[in-house]
């Protein structure tokens, strides 16, 4: 008896994955067709709702951060009012960049589900490994010339944030 309910569970997930999958694959699609930058989709659903929709748009907006996964978290968070996505999942075409999945953390989606892996988007041109490298390096040993400066003056603005009404936490 446990074993049929999870086997009707998994394939009830399985069933799921592949729905949503395939919406995040023909937007990568819909979005390079049109140009707008590179064949990436994404789609966040909460159950069985998709709420929020976005496909790679770098060259439409000359934005370097609008990827898949950055449109539809902006799209779900417009649509439901809140920048948390907690209990929401996001279903991406391929392995989100290092961005992509800091942002996924920050909105605090329950789950990720992926199709084409950062190798094969390397494979295409997209490689992210050197980023994925670099930010495991302390800000001294990275290939990207980091400064730190003027600490304390920072500190000061920084420590008024929880006495404001607007210093909620995030």
């Amino acid at each position: 008896m446990r074993g049929e309910g999870t086997e009707s569970r998994n394939a009830a997930t399985a069933d799921r994955e592949k729905e949503f999958m395939a919406l995040a694959i023909e937007l990568a699609a819909t979005g390079m067709e049109r140009g707008d930058g590179g064949p990436f989709g994404a789609v966040i659903v909460r159950g069985r709702e998709v709420i929020g929709r976005g496909w790679n748009r770098v060259l439409a907006s000359n934005d370097p951060t609008a990827h898949a996964e950055i449109v539809a978290i902006r799209d779900a968070c417009d649509r439901i009012g809140n920048y948390w996505l907690d209990g929401c999942d996001i279903f991406v075409n391929c392995e989100p960049c290092p961005m992509c999945l800091a942002a996924i953390h920050w909105a605090r989606l329950a789950s990720l589900t992926f199709a084409a892996s950062r190798d094969d988007a390397a494979a295409i041109g997209f490689d992210d490994a050197r980023i994925y490298r670099q930010v495991c390096l302390p800000p001294e040993r990275r290939q990207l010339p980091t400064h730190q400066v003027e600490r304390q003056d920072a500190l000061r603005i920084m420590q008024q944030w929880p006495t404001l009404a607007s210093g909620r936490r995030y």
